[in-house]
C-alpha cells in the first residue's frame, strides 16, 4: 500500500530530486471564506494513523492525521482571502495560495531558496499550476488519493480552512459556516436571502450575484 502511494515520490527521487513536496488546496468551491493551500515534505513515510484524500476522512481523523504529518514533514501553509480572490479570480487565488505555501516551507529546508533550485520537485493536485518559482513541477489528476505527499497536503489544507471557518462560526452564527465550510448549501443560501452577505462572502462568485 505505501509503495503505491509512494510511486510518484520515488520516481522523483531517480530523477536526482532531494526534496519532493506535495501541494493541495482547500475551498475553491464555497461561497464564503479564503482559498487555503498546503505544501508538504515528508521527512518520514512510517504513520500510524491513516493518511488519504481528506474527502474520504472524517473531521477527527483528519485532526489526528494533521497532528502526525506536522511531526513527519516539513509543511507551509498559504492563505488568500476571499476580497483577494473578488480581486484576482479564484484561480489565481488559489495558484497564489499554493504558491506562498511551497515557499513558507522552502523556508524551514534553507535560508537561500537559490540553492535548492535544482533539488526540490513539487507535485500538484490536479492539471495545472502557474507560478513563479524556480522549481520542477507535476501536475497530477486525482493526485490526493495517488500520492501520499498530496494526500498529506490535502488533510492540512482541509483541516485548517474548516478551523478557520469555525471561528467565523462565532463571528457570523446566522450562516451556519460551522456546519457548510461556506459552501452553496440550501441552509447557507437560504440564510444569504435572509441575511444578506457578510463580510466574509466572495461577492465575485455567480450564485451569489445572482
Amino acid at each position: 500500500m505505501v509503495k503505491r502511494w509512494l510511486k510518484y515520490e520515488t520516481e522523483a527521487k531517480r530523477q536526482g530530486f532531494r526534496f519532493i513536496l506535495g501541494v493541495d488546496e482547500a475551498g475553491r468551491g464555497p461561497l464564503a471564506g479564503p482559498v487555503v493551500a498546503a505544501a508538504v515534505c515528508l521527512k518520514d513515510f512510517d504513520f500510524t494513523c491513516r493518511i488519504d484524500d481528506s474527502k474520504k476522512l472524517n473531521p477527527a481523523a483528519r485532526e489526528k492525521a494533521c497532528g502526525e504529518i506536522f511531526q513527519m514533514a516539513y509543511v507551509g501553509i498559504g492563505i488568500i482571502s476571499e476580497a483577494a480572490i473578488d480581486r484576482i479570480n479564484i484561480l489565481n487565488a488559489t495558484f497564489r495560495a499554493m504558491e506562498g505555501a511551497v515557499s513558507q516551507l522552502i523556508k524551514q529546508i534553507s535560508r537561500d531558496s537559490k540553492v535548492l533550485k535544482n533539488q526540490v520537485k513539487i507535485l500538484v493536485d490536479g492539471n495545472i499550476f502557474k507560478s513563479k518559482l524556480p522549481y520542477e513541477v507535476q501536475t497530477i489528476v486525482d493526485g490526493d488519493g495517488l500520492s501520499l505527499s498530496i494526500a498529506c497536503a490535502s488533510i492540512i489544507a482541509k483541516v485548517y480552512r474548516d478551523r478557520m471557518m469555525n471561528h467565523y462560526d462565532r463571528i457570523f452564527p446566522q450562516y451556519g459556516f460551522k456546519n457548510h465550510k461556506g459552501y452553496a448549501t440550501l441552509r447557507h443560501r437560504q440564510a444569504i436571502a435572509q441575511h444578506g452577505l457578510s463580510l466574509i462572502h466572495r461577492k465575485s462568485f455567480q450564485t451569489i450575484s445572482q
